[in-house]
C-alpha cells in the first residue's frame, strides 16, 4: 500500500526557501549534500522506494528553472496546478487539481503501489491538515532564514508528530523522522 511521505530539507528556523524563492543556503549539489548517497534515510534510499511525486507549482516551477536535467527520469510526477504547465513539460509530468484526498489519490494510483513524495509547502501542510501523511523526513541546514517560505505554513490546527529518529549527519546537519502521532 503507498505511503505518503515527505523528504525536504529546511533552516534551523523551519524556512525551505528564502526570500523571494531563494535556495541559495541549500548545497549547490547533491554530491555536497552530506545524506547521499547511503544511509536508510539518504535521499537514494528514499527514492528507492518512491513510485510517484505530487508537487506544488510552484515546486515544479522551481525545479524546472534549475539548469540540469529533469532529475525524476520516468518517474510519475503529478503538478498540483490550475494553470497550464510550460510549453514543453517531461514526459512524466501531467498537471492535476481537486482536493487533497482526489490528488493523493491520483498519485497513489500512479505510484503502482511504491510510496507518494509529497514535495512542496503548501501540499505538505494540506496533507497535514487532512490527516494524509505517513511520514516525515527533515533535513536541518544549519543556518537561520528569518524569512521565506515555511515548511508549513499556516495551519487551523496543530499537526501533532511522534519522532521516530534524529540522525546527526556530517557538516553540522541532522535529519528528523517523524510520523502522525496517534
Amino acid at each position: 500500500m503507498s505511503r505518503i511521505r515527505v523528504f525536504i530539507a529546511t533552516s534551523l528556523d523551519g524556512f525551505i526557501a528564502g526570500p523571494g524563492g531563494d535556495l541559495s543556503w541549500l548545497p549547490e549539489t547533491v554530491a555536497e549534500y552530506p545524506t547521499a548517497p547511503g544511509g536508510p534515510y539518504s535521499y537514494d534510499s528514499f527514492m528507492e522506494n518512491v513510485g510517484a511525486l505530487l508537487m506544488g507549482r510552484t515546486t515544479y516551477d522551481t525545479v524546472r528553472g534549475f539548469d540540469v536535467p529533469w532529475p525524476y527520469g520516468d518517474t510519475p510526477v503529478l503538478v498540483a496546478t490550475h494553470r497550464a504547465l510550460d510549453e514543453d513539460p517531461p514526459e512524466s509530468v501531467t498537471a492535476v487539481s481537486g482536493s487533497m484526498e482526489e490528488m493523493i489519490a491520483a498519485a497513489k494510483a500512479a505510484a503502482a503501489g511504491k510510496d507518494v513524495y509529497l514535495d512542496g509547502g503548501s501540499l505538505i501542510g494540506q496533507a497535514a491538515q487532512a490527516g494524509l501523511l505517513d511520514e516525515i523526513i527533515i533535513t536541518r541546514i544549519p543556518v537561520a532564514l528569518g524569512s521565506g517560505h515555511p515548511l508549513f505554513g499556516p495551519m487551523a490546527a496543530p499537526f501533532r508528530m511522534r519522532v521516530e529518529g534524529v540522525h546527526q549527519l556530517p557538516g553540522g546537519l541532522f535529519q528528523v523522522v517523524a510520523v502522525p502521532a496517534s
